[in-house]
């Protein structure tokens, strides 16, 4: 079965997810990637069960994990912020110790789609995919041009494939 058939079967119903931005210096009230992902998930029919906002620590980082995916329902944690190369940067490195199945394609297609924009620079991203505990968790640079990327062009084409891959298999 392709991709095109594995999307049919997945339908179009709606998808669970939780939001972690992880900044430093936002606040829900300046958070715009937060009120930029819950519009497009409303729009396309899906449910945000869950936010929030945590620092760049690693236990808080490993904290949010841990709650997210033992929350009933949450099919995806999209996580932006944390994945440069800065000292305060360890998001991707608690996130990426956590995952069970890694997707290095979303990485390597982020990057691609990144350098068309930014050129070189994009290779300092270490945005990263995978599953966890049959949940997806989504780690992107929190940059509001890079949250845009990564929900329009390779999170909202498969979301339902992807929920319904990690879902069904479970």
């Amino acid at each position: 079965m392709g991709a095109e058939e594995h999307r049919q079967r997945a339908g179009h119903g709606p998808v669970t997810v939780a939001i972690v931005t992880v900044s430093d210096s936002r606040t829900p009230e300046t958070d715009g990637n937060k009120q930029y992902i819950e519009a497009r998930m409303a729009e396309l029919g899906h449910h945000v069960a869950a936010y929030r906002l945590i620092k760049d620590e690693p236990d808080q980082v490993a904290a949010v994990i841990e709650e997210l995916t033992a929350m009933p329902g949450v099919q995806i944690v999209l996580f932006n912020g944390g994945t440069g190369v800065s000292p305060r940067d360890t998001t991707y490195d608690v996130v990426s110790r956590y995952l069970e199945k890694e997707l290095p394609g979303f990485g390597e297609i982020f990057r691609m789609i990144s350098y068309q924009d930014i050129g070189a620079a994009a290779m300092l991203s270490r945005a990263t995919a995978g599953v966890y505990h049959n949940t997806l968790i989504v780690s992107m640079p929190g940059s509001s041009n890079a949250v845009k990327t990564a929900l329009e062009k390779l999170i909202i084409p498969e979301i339902n494939h992807l929920a319904w891959e990690i879902v069904r298999k479970s």
